[in-house]
């Protein structure tokens, strides 16, 4: 589309893959840039770490997602610098002219100034992340089984989640299935079963984004299936084989050590590094996470050129809080940047974003989830199943949400997770 209004994308998550899914009718030219080749439905992250799917389930590779909108090309590649005043998005390798620019970078792992904790507590935010994870929890009873020490088999089979938000409960409920159902039977000096699942939360309750009532039925949920939650305890140190918490007031604190080599983080984020190369470019100011301060049409003050959206967006709701950093606000972002995109094409006007809060859901375990709507909160069967559909619903190509939908069927009925493989090539080793 020669001379059409040029518009870049900066990252295929779920903001900027809505961008570019609706501006196909408009008269733009749209190149969305990745450092990736795919589109990562993270929501399901924690089930490719606990060998309930493989990572292609989740995945779907950006230019067979666009294969068909003509107005929009894909390139890989990874973006260093905004230059704001000739309107080029710098590459490592080159630069992107734009009209209009998107930035959709998303969020890592946040370890609060303790950085050197990460390489013993990975977080999970991508596929590598994922498996690695997966690597390290079914390596942990691989470990135990060969160990004949019960001091250290324990240490091996203790598992201890930083975080009790989404990620955490989901994590801890499913590693907790996965020793006491899946592996059982696997190992022959080993009870599975006998491993601990521990969850760390600072906070005085799990879920505590979530209504109170729905808080203490995903703990009872929790307890259920045998893991064990430590409320109100922070973390204080990690290491290679033990993680120290604190409970109680700072003058009088309760310091305890927790034998294990497996600590999974889930407890922070971090903005991605090009939102302070946004602000550096344009002069935008940054919230305490890196997060880009945005106005009420998700652009930046003094160049509506630029929007920021997602994660990387900290964007004020009605109810004078920052919105959550989940799929919806992204999703809702991106439609409403690309309806403003195009209406000032046509020279209209639009309204300030509004978010709309469809509700929240987390998934505990088996037949345990809790949903919030707001103006209906329950727990149970009922909210595991629609937690089931939404997801389900909500991947991006037919052909994925098939293969997931196969592959929760043959778990829930055979308890079976068969994507349990240990990826990692050991060190000193070749492939």
């Amino acid at each position: 589309m020669e001379g059409a209004h040029r518009v870049v994308v900066i990252g295929g998550g779920f903001g900027g893959l809505n961008v570019v899914r609706k501006l196909r009718r408009a008269p733009v030219q749209v190149t969305l840039i990745d450092r990736r080749n795919f589109h990562l439905f993270q929501p399901l992250l924690y089930q490719v770490a606990t060998g309930g799917l493989s990572p292609a389930n989740i995945a779907a590779p950006l230019r067979d997602v666009f294969r068909k909108q003509e107005n929009a090309e894909v390139l890989l590649g990874e973006v260093v610098e905004i230059d704001a005043g000739p309107r080029e998005v710098i590459l490592s390798d080159g630069k992107q002219p734009y009209d209009t620019l998107v930035v959709a970078t998303g969020v890592s792992h946040q370890y609060f100034g303790h950085d050197n904790w990460e390489p013993f507590a990975p977080g999970l935010k991508t596929v590598e992340d994922a498996t690695a994870i997966r690597g390290r929890v079914l390596t942990a009873f691989e470990e135990a089984e060969r160990e004949t020490d019960p001091v250290r088999v324990r240490a091996w089979l203790t598992f201890a989640i930083v975080g009790a938000g989404p990620t955490g409960v989901e994590l801890a409920g499913t590693i907790c299935e996965l020793a006491k159902e899946t592996l059982r039977g696997n190992f022959r000096r080993i009870n599975p079963a006998n491993a601990e699942v521990i969850l760390i939360e600072a906070a005085d309750r799990v879920l505590p984004g979530f209504d109170p009532k729905l808080s203490a039925k995903a703990l009872a949920s929790l307890e259920k299936l045998g893991a064990v939650v430590r409320l109100n305890h922070r973390v204080t140190n990690i290491e290679a084989d033990a993680v120290t918490v604190e409970n109680g007031p700072a003058n009088a604190a309760q310091t305890e050590q927790i034998a294990t080599h497996t600590v999974l983080w889930a407890a922070g984020v971090q903005a991605s590094p090009l939102g302070k190369a946004v602000a550096e470019a344009t002069g935008a100011q940054l919230d305490r996470n890196g997060r880009v301060n945005v106005q009420p049409d998700c652009s930046l003050p003094g160049h509506p050129e630029i929007f920021v959206i997602g994660d990387l967006a900290n964007f004020t709701g009605a109810d004078g809080k920052a919105l959550p950093g989940v799929a919806q606000p992204a999703i809702q972002e991106g439609r409403y940047v690309a309806k403003l995109i195009a209406a000032r094409l046509r020279g209209e006007t639009l309204p300030p974003f509004k978010y709309r809060d469809l509700g929240s859901l987390a998934t505990i375990g088996r037949h345990a989830a809790v949903a919030d709507f707001g103006w209906c909160k329950f727990s149970g069967w009922l909210a595991w199943w629609i937690w089931l559909v939404i997801h389900l619903m909500n991947i991006v190509q037919h052909q994925s949400r098939l293969l997931v939908l196969m592959q929760w069927g043959w778990t829930y009925f055979t308890r079976n997770r068969s994507a349990r493989l240990i990826t990692q090539v050991p060190k000193g080793q070749d492939i």
